[in-house]
């Protein structure tokens, strides 16, 4: 079957694609910025078409040829991520009707009937109704939790888990959810290649379990062994208020935390097992919660993750593209160069230069680091929890604390682009040049300033350059030359 995937650098859709393969399909995959797949090890077995969901010609070309669509986009980071996600979904459905698919596969949320639906919800179910609505046969496959390694869902879980042995929460910790395992899901999405044309409906997806959001919480501290959690449920927190929460204790940040936890205010239970008439259950049978939670440890542990929801391909990033000296024109650009000759080889230089981040810190003030990640929390922003997907090696477009991989030329240059609350847009690029018997590191830290706070912000942290910066510098290339002596 001629599969393409819309959503393929995001959670799901960077898990499914080597299924598909797996399963003998041919792939191609819309993706608005390739470069973030250049890691992936599936790369030269897929075509890769460039474009956004929103733009018709590059949609237009995606679905060329093929036979079924796997639509796994939204854009939940956006204020506005509703109308775009409409607007979306009706252009895909129109343009799936003139190529002539067999089937639109969509993977949403369960909506439970006669409750007042959050805003993220509402906007999955019209998502899948637009779908549903045109002449292609649509599939709309509805889970509550996704439970795997990587998951916002499940990386909220973990961390509100393991640093609050006592939680104050909302009344909604004792909503009934029925979560399903990431495995169980993209089982469901590769069996719906298989189906008879003509082959669709809406059926809600889930393991066996039902349990509360608190059960979910206890069983977490279980399987890590952990002291029994105490929960105590307080009617007064609203969802926003919980969200703040979450932002401050978890890596998911506010953008993204609030729709997640208004969405929790609906009990999210699988109406049927209707599913089953259509694909039967997994040949092992379905997922139980504390398998799924065992399974999501032992990769996250394994460092075994293969993609992450921060991975996500977002639309309307702040620092994009960066501003070169040829290209860019108007307003200001402030930089800050550290040039240092080490003894150190090239290779050695940049395995330090690549581990850079998460557990290995970032050379330099590590006070400053952490309070300015914990302004940005505050701020709503990402902070430093993000962390890493793998201790030594990156991924172009990957999260890297608050910061994203915007380019990797292994082993002579990294840049990264900042996604933290900055009024402007930052960068910081390391890079490697061969000198002698030992490497020059070039490091630079751009930023393009918006208004006048924007100018006020890099004169007020300018003193603080040469600690931080410089600091950097030195610690980088004498991290390089113990190794080498080591």
């Amino acid at each position: 079957m001629r599969c393409v995937v819309f959503g393929a650098t995001g959670y799901i859709g960077g898990r499914l694609v080597p299924e598909l393969l797996r399963a003998g399909h041919s792939v191609r995959v819309l993706a608005r910025t390739p470069g973030k797949l250049a890691e992936a090890p599936w790369r030269d077995r897929v075509e890769v078409v460039e474009g956004e969901v929103t733009s018709p010609g590059a949609v237009r070309t995606a679905l060329a040829g093929t036979d079924v669509l796997y639509y796994l986009v939204h854009s939940l980071t956006r204020a506005d991520f509703d109308t775009v996600d409409r607007d979306a979904a009706t252009l895909v459905a129109a343009e799936a009707a003139h190529a002539g698919l067999t089937r639109i596969v969509y993977l949403g949320g369960i909506t439970p009937r006669g409750q007042r639906l959050s805003r993220h919800l509402a906007s999955r179910a019209e998502v899948g109704e637009i779908l549903s609505s045109g002449p292609v046969p649509a599939l709309v496959l509805q889970a509550a939790v996704i439970i795997g390694s990587g998951s916002a869902s499940f990386e909220m879980l973990r961390y509100l888990t393991e640093r609050l042995p006592i939680m104050v929460t909302p009344r909604w910790v004792r909503n009934a959810i029925q979560p399903i395992a990431v495995r169980d899901v993209l089982y469901y999405l590769t069996e719906a290649a298989k189906l008879p044309s003509g082959a669709g409906g809406t059926f809600d997806i889930g393991g066996p379990d039902v349990l509360t959001y608190a059960q979910m919480m206890r069983g977490y501290a279980r399987v890590a062994q952990l002291p029994r959690r105490v929960i105590v449920p307080v009617p007064v927190l609203t969802p926003w208020l919980s969200a703040q929460w979450v932002n401050l204790v978890t890596p998911v940040p506010r953008a993204i935390a609030v729709p997640l936890m208004e969405s929790l205010i609906n009990e999210v239970v699988c109406r049927d097992h209707a599913i089953a008439t259509v694909i039967p259950d997994p040949p092992a049978g379905l997922t139980g919660y504390q398998r799924a939670v065992e399974l999501a440890l032992q990769r996250t542990r394994a460092l075994d993750v293969p993609t992450r929801w921060s991975d996500a391909d977002r639309p309307g990033m702040p620092s994009d593209p960066l501003p070169t000296d040829p290209a860019w024109s108007g307003g200001s650009l402030y930089r800050d160069v550290q040039v240092r000759y080490t003894t150190a080889d090239p290779m050695t230089l940049w395995q330090v230069i690549e581990a850079i981040g998460g557990e290995h810190g970032w050379y330099s003030f590590p006070l400053a680091w952490s309070l300015r990640g914990w302004i940005d929390r505050l701020a709503g922003g990402v902070g430093l929890r993000r962390g890493r997907r793998d201790p030594h090696r990156l991924r172009e477009g990957e999260a890297l604390d608050w910061w994203r991989v915007e380019l990797l030329e292994r082993p002579t240059r990294l840049r990264l682009r900042a996604e933290m609350r900055v009024p402007g847009r930052a960068w910081l690029e390391l890079s490697v040049e061969p000198r002698g018997k030992g490497a020059v590191y070039r490091q630079c830290a751009l930023f393009e300033p918006h208004g006048l706070a924007g100018h006020l912000y890099w004169k007020a942290i300018a003193p603080f350059h040469v600690f931080v910066f410089g600091g950097m510098a030195r610690n980088i290339t004498g991290a390089a030359e113990q190794f080498r002596v080591e």
